[in-house]
């Protein structure tokens, strides 16, 4: 059992959800929720949206409790606009806006029935590799299958006390009729959707990442009206109309005794009455129908965006919906920061401009993708790379690793691997032999991904326990293969000469001369990862007089870094490339030999 610490953010979460449950509801299994909006590619800032409450409630089954973590997929929202980049659209989508996602054409050439299923379909595989256990809850089948009426009809009765709560934070000054934030669920639209850190909550950081700015484009519940503004009064509930499906409607007039409801499109024209009692084609603004959800429910613990503590953001005027007019109570959770992006401009497979956890999941395992949304109190934003600092990321985590192995670890850092490397259902998938990625990533960008040659070099980085299959390095060799193929540019990929650069060879001084000598005559006896190592830093130091082993001057290191630039010209035509020693190897002793004059 995880003990509760200082650092240690879930432990404390989960205290304090248990001690609320057995409060709220003794007996009753916990509930943590998520809320997830199929509206385009779901990317990782949404993903904190899940994690957060994940790991919450995954510490809390560890302690032997029964919880659900329910994730709402909010596919009943309107559709709001066509999303950028995403293949198989195109001008012609932009007709469905103001539709449920649900009723959406998906993607042309998409496997999957509607637009929302389309974009639910890729979260929910990444989801699984993550090892996340939820319930999932489709808001157009609880809608539509009128799971909602009695609230709705509560929600209608109520509609002057609701209207009086959101008259409390209307102002003129405001251009919009929802407040300062109608989303809910993770970077999601260009109105602070929860998940999006709005730029006065970013510590003065004024520098706004293409990423991020693509981000308020992403994934995110519709930014619909409160209802307000209507000539016929104030009404909490709208219908997507009987004619067009569109949500272009307005209610002229309702009647608490019959439930009688009646509505124009401003759309196509059409009108009627409907008792809403047997009506099941609409649904809560949102502002109402996400503190409906909090009571129907009974949800402890939901993290939001912290563009919510904000007067008038959906997240506080929910607490007072709540409890003034469903009779229930507010989630505790914590306000998570924005998840930002490093190496965008490399991307080439990107589906709307912004990364999602599938995408991650090609170039990282699951674990290491755990343990970024781990090893940080969701109020501190953090990074996700897609360039060169995922190989400092992936040295970090073996580093702790080793950490845990040898009982050095800090308890708070021991948690956060405990939490990324397993759930409560048990440990996730790992790499037999995790070799150290940038040593994968080089290799296979040397050999364009062939086998027999990428098994050759790898056997050879440590010959007193030689790699015998590929599969002992999987999947962390895929992860590092598909890094190198999708995120680095073609420009920079690595290219072995065929033949000996002999003009730069014929110019070189007597210095060179035998530094390339030294090489030479110790690649038999140093042929390994850690030999080369020590061969390739140890030859600047015999020419200087000095043991191999000796401490580097500053005077040595400037000698180092022309020994290698020259090394690098005569074997990649370049002044830079891999590490060298798993350059060497890859490139092999006689190649070595003959492109160095040998």
């Amino acid at each position: 059992m995880a003990q509760s610490t200082e650092t240690d953010w879930v432990s404390r979460f989960a205290d304090d959800v248990i001690a609320e449950s057995e409060r709220r509801a003794p007996g009753k299994p916990v509930v943590v929720a998520s809320g997830l909006s199929p509206s385009g590619p779901i990317h990782l800032g949404n993903l904190r949206e899940v994690m957060t409450p994940h790991l919450v409630a995954d510490e809390i089954r560890r302690r032997g409790h029964e919880v659900r973590h329910l994730i709402s997929w909010d596919d009943y929202d309107r559709y709001r606009k066509v999303p950028v980049g995403v293949p198989g659209t195109d001008t012609s989508w932009a007709e469905h806006i103001g539709r449920p996602l649900t009723s959406v054409p998906a993607p042309a050439g998409s496997a999957y029935p509607n637009w929302a299923e389309h974009f639910k379909a890729a979260m929910t595989e990444s989801l699984a590799e993550l090892g996340i256990e939820y319930d999932g809850i489709s808001q157009t089948e609880q809608y539509t299958s009128g799971a909602y009426r009695e609230q709705i009809l509560h929600a209608m009765r109520h509609r002057a006390e609701i209207d009086a709560i959101l008259d409390r934070y209307r102002t003129k000054a405001k251009d919009t009729k929802d407040g300062t934030a109608a989303t809910k669920d993770g970077a999601g639209t260009g109105d602070q959707a929860k998940g999006k850190v709005p730029a006065q909550a970013k510590g003065g950081r004024q520098q706004v990442e293409e990423a991020e700015l693509e981000a308020e484009e992403g994934s995110g519940a519709a930014a619909e009206d409160d209802g307000s503004g209507g000539s016929a009064g104030y009404f909490p509930y709208k219908p997507y109309c009987g004619g067009c499906g569109k949500d272009l409607t307005t209610v002229t007039s309702y009647d608490d005794a019959t439930t009688e409801l009646t509505y124009t499109c401003s759309e196509c024209g059409f009108s009627e009455t409907v008792r809403l009692s047997e009506f099941d084609r609409g649904k809560l603004v949102w502002k109402v129908d996400w503190p409906m959800r909090w009571a129907y429910e009974g949800v402890i613990f939901e993290p939001s965006g912290v563009d919510h503590s904000s007067p008038g953001s959906s997240f506080v005027v929910g607490g007072q919906i709540v409890r003034e007019v469903f009779d229930g109570v507010q989630p505790i959770g914590p306000m998570y920061a924005f998840v930002g992006i490093s190496g965008m401009a490399k991307m080439s497979s990107s589906k709307g401009g912004v990364p999602t956890p599938a995408d991650a999941l090609k170039i990282m395992e699951a674990p290491l993708l755990r343990w970024l949304y781990a090893r940080r109190r969701p109020n501190q934003s953090f990074k996700i790379a897609f360039d060169q600092e995922i190989q400092r990321l992936y040295d970090e985590w073996d580093a702790l690793e080793r950490k845990v192995a040898d009982g050095s670890v800090l308890p708070a850092d021991a948690s956060a691997y405990a939490r990324a490397t397993g759930t409560a259902a048990g440990a996730l998938p790992s790499t037999p032999r995790p070799l150290p990625y940038r040593t994968l990533a080089s290799v296979v960008d040397i050999t364009a991904g062939a086998e027999e040659q990428t098994l050759r070099i790898l056997s050879e980085l440590d010959p007193a326990r030689p790699l015998t299959s590929l599969d002992e390095a999987r999947p962390r060799l895929d992860r590092a293969e598909n890094w190198i193929t999708s995120q680095v540019p073609a420009e920079a990929r690595t290219i072995v000469r065929s033949e000996p650069d002999h003009e730069l060879l014929d110019s070189l001084d007597e210095q060179a001369r035998e530094s390339l000598r030294l090489l030479l005559e110790g690649l038999d006896g140093h042929w390994s990862l850690d030999g080369l190592t020590t061969l390739v830093y140890g030859v600047p130091k015999v020419l200087a007089g000095l043991e191999p082993d000796a401490k580097p001057t500053a005077e040595l290191k400037v000698a180092q870094r022309s020994f290698f630039a020259l090394l690098y010209r005569l074997l990649v035509g370049r002044d830079t490339g891999p590490r060298l020693p798993t350059l060497l190897l890859a490139v092999g002793a006689d190649r070595v030999r003959k492109l160095l004059g040998a």
